[in-house]
């Protein structure tokens, strides 16, 4: 067996070990000792047999304990059970801790680590990572604290927050979620180590925004990793072309840097032990600046082994490096396991280290040595991570290798010289400024490449979702690769099974789609579009349309409403205006005759409004009251009122629209009424100040978050619960709380992250429905 896979087999085992029990951390001590005592066993046997197979399992018991007893030293300093208690009951408390990630001053939530919650001025002391909601806008302080910047704050900034707490799963990367009741404060500058790369960041970024179009977008990201400036459109055009991960700093970004550095102390002349102290010391600062993310440790880490095996005049094999690199991480930080940017890291440079060499030479028998290795690099990355890119998104990319083939020689240039400037600015700024221009060029060309690739017709390839998906993919993967680098008479074989294999997936992936146009309801009155973490939810009645909500990206609204045959929207009613709520609305412009609106909280709201009027929309501020018609359907508005007292725009002023049928409804006469995002204390406010009458439907509040008032939904009383949310989404949506809620009060959950696009209609008995999904067998309630 080769040396590296001697080493790579046993990690692999020990990461298994670990993605099981960071979801389970209550036997990670039982599992710590019995590994131990296994390694013994199995190392006391391989030194007396010499059998190189029980040495590999001495190895990855070894391992895996080791990850064992991280989980068990770190599981209840993460998450204790005390805190559990804390979110249980919805306690209000004061939470401390430090930003982890860079916080923009309109962000909506931001990354922290944890230090301590206070509760009845009882102090309990953590280590926890967390995403915290921001309550407003803007960022708190006081005046015993120190001034915040009035732009953004940078990582390593201690503060505090008045907040609620929901916990979240063990195998979650973040252990608590945190929604701020107020601003919060800025407590304590960040340390020197790493303000001054704070400071890098935000000289890039502003210098940064001059320059134009896509390739100002993705400047940041090509050269430190930093993609806040990168659009919804672009970032969506990256992901449909399979490009995102030049923006994501890896392997490629620290070769170049210690490339650079050892080439020039080469070139004055330095010892090579200097040289490789300078790499890794270059290294750390690049890491800081770009900020220490999970495929960035792995890269980064790699590099340093491989600068310590060139000094110690070791050789270097790839696999053993990641190996030892991938375990390194994982027994510092076990949750690292189920982390998606960590997994496809590591895949992506496992897939080049084991197959970019042989496709190269595969290819070569045709096409020139230079073109092959330019198209096998993507490709085989590209066949190492998709199997786990499914889990994300359940297509695959028709155009992935080629845009890769055309963009990621550009990638180098700009990361190269975007790097140049960003330290030009800080000594010698019109240089940094020349060189940002220069920088511009390559990315402008990547951000090109994407968007042609992600319009283009076919641009991603419907797949089976979950792991159904994943294991046929993984199956086909290994078939072909077989088949490519195999020598008769496997090759043949290969290719046999791997036309089997194929024939059986066409085969049955079309007998689906055909089983879907079959089953496709004619008379369905509401569609839930699967628009990621948003709503964008459909109401049909008499050939009439409205459209609650928009989701947060144009395309795959418009690809829902297209796929339902809809050109026209008589009512678009926008909730309110947080992104994932109007980021879609683009789709709409010219295409809405009426838009009922609730209240406009800042001058891109008003703009978005006039936008509409202009394309000829009649824009109408919704209050209560508010009523028309849609087909053989009343509509009236239920909340907000014209002046809410307390309530500023946001969730609680959430447009609330009621349908039902007039008396004399012949089709599609289901009621529903929409919640938009309204919280707790207004639900019970719209409960006690109106009656609300019986619904089939309701669209459940705020994505199933726990913020909901159970009284409310028993006067529903309905029959389906509609949630839009997204996929693996960092809100903890839709929660237990939620779930059990809708439960007990005999409402069915219908989730548009696990369902895909979902129609209801009406079914022959009075009050009864009708569920089709996308991706389940329909059903009747």
């Amino acid at each position: 067996m080769n040396l590296d896979l001697r080493l790579s087999i046993p990690v692999a085992a020990a990461w298994l070990v670990a993605v099981l029990l960071i979801g389970v951390p209550q036997w990670a001590v039982a599992s710590a000792v019995v590994l131990w005592l296994a390694a013994g066993v199995a190392t006391a046997s391989a030194v007396v047999s010499r059998r190189q197979l029980l040495a590999s399992v001495a190895l990855a018991c070894a391992l895996g304990a080791l990850c064992s007893t991280s989980v068990a030293v770190h599981a209840d300093a993460r998450q204790p059970e005390s805190l559990n208690d804390l979110a249980a009951h919805h306690t209000l408390v004061e939470v401390w801790g430090t930003t982890t990630s860079t916080v923009l001053a309109d962000a909506e939530y931001f990354q922290a680590q944890l230090s301590s919650v206070i509760v009845d001025g009882q102090a309990l002391q953590l280590s926890s990572p967390a995403l915290v909601f921001r309550e407003s806008n803007r960022f708190g302080a006081n005046d015993a604290a120190v001034a915040p910047p009035t732009h953004e704050w940078g990582i390593g900034v201690e503060f505090s927050v008045a907040a609620t707490l929901t916990a979240t799963e063990p195998g979650d990367g973040r252990a608590v979620l945190v929604f701020a009741s107020e601003g919060p404060q800025w407590r304590a500058d960040p340390p020197a180590s790493v303000e001054w790369a704070n400071q890098l960041r935000r000289t890039f970024a502003t210098a940064a925004q001059i320059l134009p179009g896509g390739g100002g977008e993705l400047i940041g990201g090509l050269a430190i990793g930093d993609t806040a400036a990168v659009s919804e459109e672009l970032d969506a055009a990256m992901k449909t072309s399979s490009l995102s991960h030049l923006t994501a700093v890896s392997g490629a970004n620290c070769a170049i840097v210690v490339g650079l550095i050892m080439a020039l102390g080469g070139r004055l002349g330095a010892h090579r032990v200097l040289r490789i102290a300078l790499s890794v010391l270059v290294l750390l600062a690049f890491v800081v600046v770009v900020t220490p993310d999970p495929s960035v440790l792995r890269a980064a880490l790699m590099a340093t082994l491989v600068l310590i095996a060139l000094g110690s005049g070791r050789p270097v094999r790839g696999m053993a490096v990641l190996s030892l690199a991938a375990i390194s991480l994982l027994a510092f930080d076990p949750w690292l396991s189920r982390n998606f940017a960590f997994a496809l890291s590591v895949f992506a440079t496992a897939g080049l280290l084991l197959f970019a060499e042989p496709l190269a030479r595969l290819l070569g028998r045709w096409l020139p040595q230079w073109l092959a290795l330019v198209i096998a690099v993507p490709l085989a990355a590209q066949l190492a991570c998709q199997p786990v890119l499914l889990l994300l998104q359940p297509t695959l990319p028709s155009y992935g290798v080629l845009a890769n083939v055309l963009a990621a020689p550009a990638a180098p240039v700009a990361t190269v010289v975007g790097l140049a400037a960003c330290v030009a600015l800080s000594v010698f700024p019109p240089l940094g400024i020349g060189l940002m221009w220069i920088a511009w060029l390559p990315s402008a060309w990547v951000a090109a490449v994407a968007t042609f690739f992600a319009d283009a017709p076919g641009a991603r390839i419907p797949w089976w979702e979950g792991w159904v998906g994943v294991l046929v993919l993984s199956a086909v993967t290994v078939l072909l690769l077989a088949a490519l680098v195999m020598r008769d008479p496997w090759r043949r074989r290969a290719l046999t099974m791997l036309v089997v294999a194929s024939t059986l997936t066409a085969a049955v992936t079309a007998g689906l789609g055909v089983s879907a146009m079959l089953s496709w309801p004619k008379d369905w009155q509401f569609a839930q579009c699967d628009v990621g973490q948003g709503d964008a939810v459909v109401v049909r009645s008499d050939e009439r349309i409205a459209l609650i909500d928009t989701g947060s990206d144009p395309q795959r609204v418009d690809s829902c409403l297209t796929r339902l045959g809809i050109q026209r929207i008589d009512l678009l009613v926008l909730t309110h205006f947080d992104h994932d709520h109007v980021g879609g609305a683009a789709a709409l412009i010219g295409r809405a005759d009426t838009v009922l609106v609730g209240p406009t909280g800042s001058a891109q709201d008003v703009a978005l409004l006039d936008t509409f009027a202009i394309a000829g929309a009649h824009v109408l501020p919704a209050s209560t009251g508010d009523r028309g018609e849609l087909g053989e359907l009343r509509w009236s508005v239920l909340w907000p009122g014209e002046r809410l007292a307390g309530i500023d725009p946001g969730n609680d002023a959430s447009v609330i629209v009621e349908f039902l049928p007039r008396p004399d409804c012949e089709h599609q006469c289901l009621s529903s009424v929409f919640l938009g995002d309204l919280g707790e204390s207004a639900q019970a406010r719209l409960l006690g100040e109106r009656r609300v009458s019986t619904v089939d439907v309701v669209k459940v509040s705020h994505h199933g978050s726990a913020d909901q008032y159970p009284p409310l939904y028993a006067a529903l009383n309905s029959t389906v619960g509609l949630v839009g949310v997204g996929a693996g989404n960092g809100y903890g949506h839709p929660t237990a709380d939620a779930l059990d809620m809708l439960n007990e009060t005999g409402i069915t959950a219908v989730r548009s992250d696990t369902e895909g696009l979902v129609l209801v209609s009406p079914a022959t008995r009075p009050g009864a429905v009708r569920l089709w999904s996308e991706r389940h067998v329909s059903g009747q309630g």
